[in-house]
């Protein structure tokens, strides 16, 4: 081998175990974290071999809609191997099938404000968010939430279905708020 090809060679062993630790990763349930929802950083999906209640943090697949389309539009959401090429969300389950949701200045559910659910009429970049109407959640479906100010949940989206929860997160090595 000549030496002018040596950097190549080495580059493309490095490329190939590079790419053969995401796959063993993504095997494992490993994700990066990239949004500021919750900690950026390495998580883990556990197995959730029950339906997701309130308070559990979750991956979900967002549905493919054009709600979300429009969300990765705008840059809420990045792409990823969710039907519709959409990335998976990182979000805390709040309210499930049969309780009502109300959202005004800010979510109550069942009668109770929820904490840090503000509702804003714009998004960073000064285009207008419509607000979730508020309702009963349908059965099957589940209300989502981060008390990072400006994420995008279901105060905007609405409640989405539980059948595509991928398990529960769980952090690995994350960093910062």
């Amino acid at each position: 081998m000549s030496i002018r090809r040596f950097p190549l060679v080495i580059l493309m062993a490095g490329a190939g175990l590079i790419a053969a630790m995401a796959g063993a990763g993504w095997g494992a349930g490993l994700r990066i974290n990239m949004t500021a929802s919750y900690p950026r950083g390495l998580w883990r999906i556990e197995t959730l071999d029950r339906a997701a209640a309130t308070g559990d943090l979750v991956f979900i697949c967002p549905p493919d809609t054009a709600e979300f389309e429009r969300a990765f539009a705008r840059g809420y959401i990045r792409r990823g191997l969710c039907a519709g090429g959409i990335s998976p969300l990182i979000k805390t389950v709040v309210a499930v099938s049969g309780q009502q949701v109300d959202v005004a200045e800010q979510v109550s559910i069942d009668g109770y404000p929820l904490p840090d659910s503000d509702v804003r009429q714009t998004d960073a970049a000064g285009r207008p968010l419509l607000a979730f109407a508020g309702g009963v959640i349908p059965d099957g479906e589940l209300y989502l939430h981060s008390d990072f100010a400006g994420s995008y949940d279901s105060r905007y989206f609405g409640p989405i279905p539980s059948s595509g929860v991928l398990g529960l997160a769980r952090p690995v090595f994350t960093f910062g708020p």
